[in-house]
């Protein structure tokens, strides 16, 4: 039994190959797959030549792989000194110095100064402590400062924790300018800035002040504009022809100015005497404050009369600059 099964079984193969082989479709499983890998192989060969060929004619650049880049320290420290160099260039710093040795020299010359900006360490270096206390006394404002707020101010400069504003003009002590008003002038008119902090105003009336030949201009320590460029090109020259001292404290200036012969006076919109009725025959102050706050109360505790404006139309107030030349114009024309 068995024998016979397996006479069966190849015989019936064999029937199955010749029939397939009469009809041609007898293959061969490794030499069918060894034929279609070579037919692959050179149907791709043929697509990469023709790729070759049409790359003549193609507009596309062949596709590389991209290397990834990475930025040094240098680069991006280069990067920050451009910045750095071009916000510098678009502040005008012609009249700043920073920097030790170039602040020191500054101090020692006795030139001008409007501020100063230091680190704790420097005004307490035995080589600055002194100047520095000696040009507080005389009303330049020096500001401690820490180390970033200073790189801010300066862009990133090397300030090495110290920098300096150099004024446009000298300011002279309070017991100065008393003098050289009282000299050779029986009345004589000062101008006292309560709160002005914009350069703008500031050199507006130091210009009015001069052009009705006040004999000089009082302004605080702080809450002030000093006497910077912006202010010397609106003042137009004038800042030249008049004196101005910086004090420390404007309230206890007033106090000093008063026991001189001084009445004080202050301009504010509330003011119970109109100033074109005011006839007092006296050496005056007269106290212009801020345009948004007007003059602080504490000033106006100091003043001896506070007088305004009449105003006619719907507009409740004046610059700072307007109402000072105005109230000029009527206390000098008598």
């Amino acid at each position: 039994m068995k024998n016979t099964s397996k006479k069966n079984f190849f015989g019936k193969n064999n029937k199955e190959n010749k029939r397939n082989s009469e009809y041609g479709y007898l293959k061969n499983t490794n030499r069918s797959e060894k034929n279609e890998r070579f037919l692959n192989k050179s149907v791709k060969n043929k697509n990469v030549e023709n790729l070759n060929k049409n790359d003549k004619y193609n507009s596309f650049p062949p596709l590389k792989r991209r290397k990834p880049t990475f930025k040094s320290n240098k680069e991006f420290s280069n990067k920050n000194y451009e910045i750095n160099q071009e916000l510098t260039n678009k502040r005008n710093f012609d009249d700043w110095i920073w920097g030790k040795h170039s602040v020191y020299e500054a101090l020692s010359s006795d030139r001008a100064i409007n501020r100063i900006w230091c680190t704790s360490e420097i005004y307490s270096s035995d080589k600055f402590y002194i100047l520095l206390k000696d040009i507080k006394s005389k009303g330049v404002l020096v500001e401690e400062v820490s180390w970033n707020r200073l790189s801010q101010l300066t862009y990133g400069a090397s300030h090495q924790g110290v920098a300096l504003q150099l004024a446009f003009s000298k300011t002279i002590s309070l017991e100065q300018l008393i003098e050289f008003s009282m000299h050779n002038c029986s009345n004589p008119i000062l101008v006292a800035l309560d709160g002005i902090t914009d350069p703008h105003n500031v050199g507006a009336i130091i210009r009015s002040a001069e052009a009705f030949d006040c004999k000089g201009l009082i302004i605080p320590q702080r809450r002030s504009a000093g006497l910077t460029g912006t202010v010397a090109k609106v003042a137009a020259g004038a800042l030249e022809h008049l004196h101005v001292s910086r004090v420390v404290n404007l309230n206890r200036a007033l106090e000093e100015l008063k026991r001189n012969g001084f009445v004080v006076v202050g301009l504010s919109g509330d003011g119970q005497i109109s100033i074109s009725n005011f006839q007092e025959k006296a050496p005056l102050v007269v106290v212009v404050g801020s345009e948004d706050k007007g003059i602080s109360l504490l000033t106006q505790k100091k003043c001896d009369f506070i007088l305004s404006i009449s105003l006619k139309g719907k507009t409740s107030s004046l610059n700072a600059s307007v109402a000072a030349a105005i109230s000029l114009f009527h206390l000098t024309g008598n």
